[in-house]
């Protein structure tokens, strides 16, 4: 690739997930509020933040790339943003217990004098998750930076997750095989 890849992101996961597609990338800081109209479509708004986090970065430069990628949890069409504390994990995982989820990431990839947009949909069905497991995954991994309230490459997807349709990747936060088709067209 001669363009500079630049990802708007500071997810720890988003960075392993570049690495191991071997990209060269360099990370940029982009200072934005994801606040949004309650009334939002959930199925539309990742698409709509990450365009919102891109175009809050300022200019591309003609040799560079910049994405940008939000991930949302969606239980019965209602969003489940990152906790805020252990009440609020709790909460989460109780509801997402013995039921199906979707998750949504979306992407935006933005060069000079052009943006592309995409999202992908996954479907996490968990089982049925015990007190006791539920408060151990929150003491020892702390998900409050996890949408939904969990990570399911952490211990919680391993014990805890029956069955998915769709990315893993995407769960994780990064639709890796769908953004590589995009990429090619980012010229």
């Amino acid at each position: 690739m001669k363009k500079k890849l630049l990802l708007g992101s500071q997810s720890p996961r988003r960075k392993e997930l570049f690495k191991k597609m071997e990209l060269n990338f360099k990370t940029v800081s982009i200072d934005f509020n994801e606040d949004f109209p309650e009334d939002f479509i959930p199925y539309e708004l990742p698409e709509y933040l990450a365009l919102q986090k891109s175009l809050n970065y300022g200019k591309v430069k003609k040799n560079e790339i910049l994405v940008t990628a939000d991930t949302i949890v969606v239980l019965e069409g209602i969003i489940l943003g990152k906790p805020k504390n252990k009440t609020q994990a709790k909460k989460m995982l109780k509801n997402l217990s013995g039921r199906k989820h979707e998750v949504i990431t979306g992407v935006c990839l933005r060069c000079k004098d052009d943006i592309f947009t995409f999202s992908d949909l996954s479907e996490v069905y968990f089982k049925k998750l015990t007190e006791k497991e539920i408060n151990y995954y929150i003491k020892k991994y702390k998900p409050f930076d996890k949408a939904g309230g969990y990570g399911i490459q952490d211990w919680i997807g391993l014990i805890g997750i029956k069955k998915i349709k769709g990315s893993f990747y995407n769960i994780m936060g990064f639709p890796t095989e769908k953004f590589m088709r995009y990429l090619a067209d980012c010229k």
